[in-house]
Parts: structure tokens; sequence; C-alpha cells
């Protein structure tokens, strides 16, 4: 079961990261405008399902530690099904296109080594590739979120969505923007967490003894 979900998320991925290149090959910078229209729905579609991973760390047949995993999926769901999905002047923007491409540059890596890790098959270069590639990606597609939110307040203002005031005789409303304004407060504490988990996993895959049992 979780080789065939880590197929079906490396399939999509590797679809949307490869249309992504070779628009920008063909159209140059006029791609980057419509990269959601062109590929928003099949990266919504692999997010979903990659809800299924908090499942699998929950019922224990996934090892992973499960506040980062909540962390860095929450955080995409969040920004692009309530930021970027909902207001389409945002979609638009180049920092979509920047966001997407370090999406799918990371998970195109870990599902691959995912995929071949369940058959117990480990290439070094792609072991360290995997839990390498991701510290330095990670805090980037953090402030391509942070970004992507700022960039989001003058419409969320502009037009009120989410924004809810309810009638008399209550006396309670919330403003989206101030929600947002403070979720990029949790976006950037959870961070740390998630940084200090992948440098946990680095060393714990690519330590000097696990080096040698998996070159072995």
């Amino acid at each position: 079961y979780l080789f065939v979900y880590d197929l079906m998320q490396f399939c999509g991925h590797s679809w949307i990261f490869t249309n992504m290149i070779i628009r920008f090959m063909t159209f140059g910078k006029d791609s980057l405008a419509d990269t959601f229209y062109s590929i928003g729905l099949v990266m919504r579609l692999c997010q979903l399902l990659s809800v299924l991973e908090i499942l699998h760390i929950l019922i224990g047949i996934d090892k992973s530690r499960f506040l980062p995993r909540f962390l860095q999926i929450t955080e995409r769901i969040i920004v692009l099904f309530v930021v970027i999905n909902s207001q389409e002047e945002v979609q638009g923007k180049y920092v979509v296109c920047v966001l997407f491409f370090l999406w799918n540059l990371l998970d195109v890596v870990r599902y691959t080594y995912n995929m071949l890790a369940r058959m117990g098959i480990y290439y070094l270069p792609l072991t360290w590739l995997n839990f390498s590639l991701c510290i330095p990606l990670y805090p980037l597609s953090v402030l391509a979120k942070g970004f992507a939110i700022c960039v989001s307040l003058p419409y969320f203002e502009s037009f009120g969505t989410y924004s809810i005031k309810l009638p008399f005789p209550f006396t309670f409303s919330i403003y989206f923007p101030y929600v947002l304004k403070m979720y990029l407060l949790v976006l950037f504490t959870g961070m740390y967490f998630v940084i200090q988990n992948l440098f946990h996993e680095r060393m714990a895959h690519l330590g000097t003894g696990n080096i040698k049992n998996k070159r072995s």
C-alpha cells in the first residue's frame, strides 16, 4: 500500500515538475504567470492526497515524527487552498511558480527515495540528496509561503474573503487578514521544529555507521 501511495505521488509531482520545466523552456517568463492555471488541479490533488501521510503516522505504518510532518502538510494545505486558490489575483504571481517548483523538486526526490526504500534498495547519492536537499530548500519554501501570504493580504482586505461579522445581538467578528498575520508567526515558529527534525533525520540516515551498512 505504501509503495502504491508513493508511486502515485511520484507520478503526480513528476508530471508537475516536468510540465513546469518544459513550459519555461518553451515560453520563458511568460509561462510563470499562468503556472497555477496549467498545473493547479494536479497540485491540489497531490496535496490533498498527502493528508493521508498524517493518518499513516497515527496508525503506525509510517515511523516518521508526527509534529514536523503535520506542520509541513498543513502549511501547504493552508497556503495552497486558503491563500492561493481563493484569490485569483494571487494565482498569477511569480511567487506561486517559485513555491510550486520548490515543493515538487523536494517531493520528486522524496517519493523516489521512499519507493526504492520500500523495496530495500538504497542508493547512497539518492539517500544523500533526499536528506540534504530539504535542509536549504525547506526554509526557502517557508519564505516563499510567507511572501505569498503577504502578497495576498491586500486582496483579502479589499474583498473581505473569509472575514466574518455576526449580526446583532452578537458582537463577534473575524477579520481574516489578522488571522493570516498571526499565522505568519506560526509558520516561522514551526520552521524551527521542522528544520530540527530534518537535521535529526539526516544524522540518523547519513551517519558514518549507516553509510557503511548501506554500502555493504
